[in-house]
Formats: structure tokens, C-alpha cells, sequence
């Protein structure tokens, strides 16, 4: 078995007992900050539950990127290989002993912190995270509403959605009405219902306010799985985006793929209305919860992509 810890148990980003929930997030971001002065952090927004959501900002360069994850509750391992890629990148600024062969060399990270500023927003939907990870126990007035969207079972493993049962990657202004009717959904479910109207979900609300207030170059969005990189939408997409795309499969050995009959996510939202690149990785490959034990195999690709990313 491969430990979650990498090859250095001196790692703050690390999966411990089989989970990465909210707490688990926010005491590593803790200590990422007090270790690391160049991440720098703040809140964009709040949960449908009131729980901060976090962006980590790194890099002084004129050229903004911005990077998501965990918009889907049941892939809250994004979360954790985001987190953990910016543990890499501080570290080799700082010039600490590589924490792994995948750490970036200084001269390298260097040229990132440079050229770009990296704004990432490691874990979008916190509540959906707990709930796919700790169920309904702690979910207050609801806990019975939960329940009977979930089909009045207890095990909220496979559940996508926030709290009020609404589909992140399914909130954004971009043909949101073709998705609902797509969707066939007219309320609140443990994936695929649009919601009442489009951004009506805090944390798809707050990033939009971020991506619309930064000039991102381009974006990308972590979700699992399947090893594939979506680059297109509606013809939108401004035309160096396919080699872009091919770029960063190649980095992480992954497939570019020309998607269609997908519309209302985050990476469609932001090439229509910016006519920019944007794009979905979709990491690893198996079923949702994806095995923590697949954490650091999982992780040299993203290293890899990310780095791309910041260097295209």
C-alpha cells in the first residue's frame, strides 16, 4: 500500500484515516500558512452552512491562473492533491530539502512565482465534502431533508451536491436552462439538479465574484475521474486552446478530449463569457470516492499538469 504520506512523513498536507473533511483541510491550511509566507489566504465566500471558502493565492507575476477543486462532494481527494501541490511549490521557493522526487526545483518554481500569481480555491463545496464523508449527523435542520434526497439512506458516500442538494457544476450562466432540461431534475438530489436559478448556491456564487473580479488567463477545474482533459465548449473556446489542452494531457498522461451535450459548468461558464481557455481534469481513474490509497500515484500526474499549467 502507498502511503498517504508521500515519501516524507514531515509532510502538513497528508490524508489521515482514509479521509480529507473540512477540519482536516482548514488545520493543514493553518499550518501551510504559518510555515510558508508566500501563500497567502482569504476567504471568497461563505457555505450554504457558513463555513469559509478558502483561496490560497501564490506568485507576483502579471499573468493570473486560477485552479478549483472539490466543486463535487464525492471527489473531495481534488482537494487534498491542490492542497498538496501548493505544499510543493512553497517549499521549493523556500528552498527547503525537496519533500519528495515530485518537488519542483527552486529555479523552476521560481520562474512560476515570476510570471504568474496562482489563485486556487482547493475546496469549493465544504459541506458537501463533510456530508459525503461524515453523512447527515451533523447537519442540523438538514439532516431529514438530506435523508430523503438521498433516497432515505444513511450513506452519503456517492453524493455530489451541496447541502440543499444542488449540483455545483451545474450553477453556471452558460446555457444553465439547456442543462436543467437535460438533467430532467426539478429538485434538490445527490447530483445533477441545477438548482432554482443560475448561481442560486453560495459557493458557485463566490466563485464566480472571483473569477469575474481576477483577469485569469486561463483556468482549471480538478474533478475525478477517468484521466481525460476537457478544453472545449460550443465553439466558443479561443483557438490555441486544443494545443494547450494536449500540452497539459501530455505533461500528465492523460487524454485531450472534445467534449459535447455538457453544458452550465465552471469551465463552460468561463470560456463563454471570456472567450479564454478553461479547462476540466478529470484526475485518476476508478470509482467516486476515489481510494485515498491512489493518493500519490494520483498526484504525480497533477504535479505534472499543474506545473504545465503555470508554465504555458
Amino acid at each position: 500500500m502507498i502511503s498517504c504520506y508521500g515519501d516524507n512523513p514531515e509532510r502538513i498536507v497528508h490524508i489521515a484515516d482514509q479521509k480529507f473533511r473540512y477540519a482536516d483541510f482548514c488545520q493543514q491550511c493553518g499550518k501551510l500558512q504559518n510555515r510558508y509566507s508566500v501563500l497567502k489566504f482569504a476567504s471568497i465566500g461563505q457555505s450554504v452552512l457558513g463555513k469559509p471558502i478558502w483561496c490560497v493565492r501564490i506568485g507576483k507575476g502579471s499573468r493570473h491562473v486560477h485552479v478549483n477543486a472539490a466543486v463535487h462532494a464525492n471527489e473531495w481527494i481534488t482537494s487534498a492533491l491542490l492542497l498538496r501541490f501548493l505544499e510543493d511549490y512553497a517549499a521549493a521557493l523556500e528552498d527547503e530539502d525537496p519533500k519528495s522526487s515530485l518537488a519542483s526545483s527552486r529555479r523552476e518554481a521560481e520562474a512560476w512565482y515570476s510570471n504568474y500569481t496562482l489563485w486556487a480555491v482547493p475546496m469549493v463545496n465544504p459541506d458537501g465534502v463533510d456530508l459525503a464523508q461524515n453523512g447527515a449527523v451533523h447537519c442540523g435542520s438538514y439532516r431529514s431533508r438530506l435523508l430523503e434526497w438521498n433516497g432515505k439512506s444513511g450513506d452519503f458516500t456517492r453524493w455530489k451536491a451541496n447541502i440543499r442538494g444542488v449540483d455545483l457544476n451545474d450553477q453556471f450562466p452558460a446555457f444553465w436552462e439547456v442543462e436543467r432540461e437535460r438533467r430532467g431534475l426539478n429538485g434538490p438530489s445527490s447530483q445533477d439538479y441545477s438548482g432554482p436559478a443560475p448561481l442560486s448556491e453560495p459557493e458557485a456564487a463566490a466563485l464566480a465574484v472571483l473569477t469575474r473580479g481576477v483577469p485569469f488567463e486561463h483556468v482549471l477545474s480538478l474533478h475525478s475521474q477517468g484521466k481525460e482533459i476537457y478544453w472545449n465548449y460550443r465553439d466558443f473556446e479561443p483557438a490555441e486552446a486544443e494545443n494547450m489542452a494536449e500540452r497539459l494531457a501530455a505533461a500528465g498522461h492523460y487524454r485531450a478530449v472534445k467534449l459535447d451535450g455538457s453544458d452550465a459548468g465552471y469551465k463552460d461558464w468561463f470560456i463563454q463569457e471570456f472567450r479564454r481557455p478553461g479547462f476540466t481534469v478529470e484526475v485518476g481513474e476508478g470509482v467516486n470516492p476515489l481510494p485515498p490509497e491512489d493518493f500519490e500515484e494520483i498526484y504525480r500526474a497533477v504535479h505534472a499538469i499543474l506545473a504545465e499549467a503555470l508554465s504555458l
